[in-house]
């Protein structure tokens, strides 16, 4: 299993953005999908978006489309979440994860290493 390391977090105006990264290590990223989740206090944790193993494929959560982009470069072991268009509503704590498998339906449990999470807050 790989070590993730995000990154990028921070306090944004709303409307700001921000870019997450998450390095892998401890293994071969490209042998993963990625996925991004995040957990608001009080919420239950939920899926923000996913990129299969070379980026060809990406889902996304309603309430991030046309807002945030999913990507990763496997040359540099590293994935990340474009935030754009931020919200108040955003704030959480986001974390990336790496799956074996791709679907549309994947849910946190089928995500096996995490990363320790990167702290978003986004003011009005």
């Amino acid at each position: 299993q790989v070590q993730l390391i995000e990154s990028g977090g921070g306090l944004v105006q709303a409307g700001g953005s921000l870019r997450l990264s998450c390095p892998a290590s401890g293994g071969t990223f490209s042998n993963y999908v990625m996925g991004w989740f995040r957990h608001a206090p009080g919420k239950n944790r939920e899926s923000v978006a996913g990129i299969d193993w070379t980026g060809g494929r990406t889902y996304y959560a309603e309430f991030v489309k046309g807002r945030f982009t999913i990507s990763r470069d496997n040359a540099k072991n590293t994935g990340y979440l474009q935030l754009n268009s931020l919200k108040p509503e955003d704030t959480a704590v986001y974390y990336c994860a790496t799956s074996m498998y791709y679907s549309v339906y994947l849910t946190s449990a089928d995500f096996r290493s995490w990363g320790q999470g990167t702290q978003v807050y986004v003011y009005s």
